[in-house]
């Protein structure tokens, strides 16, 4: 069974800065396509950031260039670098991979912008 686990969320003011980490095991990642995403309170769950096999990266709209989606192959980790928080982007935040047909999920880190 694929496993992954989040950390790295916590609480930061508007404009701080967060990476969170995503490790994974029973999958080798830089043969999978890796996301990100994302569900704020009331809210449905979106795509943040995705990277593939390749190493090519897309990401929302809304994020105006402010996060950075990267992987370390050694040690089968993917990341998302988050620089200028808003409040808005208060939420949970999941790590998402795909093995053949199922999509697997981690249990998320939660991060909270305030002041």
């Amino acid at each position: 069974q694929v496993q992954l686990v989040e950390s790295g969320g916590g609480l930061v003011q508007p404009g701080g800065s967060l990476r969170l980490s995503c490790a994974a095991s029973r999958i080798i990642i830089s043969f999978t396509k890796m996301g990100w995403y994302r569900q704020a309170p009331g809210k449905q769950r979106e795509l943040v950031a995705a990277i593939s096999s390749g190493g090519m990266t897309n990401y929302v709209d809304a994020l105006e260039g402010r996060f950075t989606i990267s992987r370390d192959d050694a040690k089968n980790t993917v990341y998302l670098q988050m620089n200028s928080l808003k409040p808005e982007d208060t939420a949970v935040y999941y790590c998402s991979t795909w093995s053949g047909l199922i999509q697997y999920w981690g249990q998320g880190t939660q991060v909270t912008v305030s002041s």
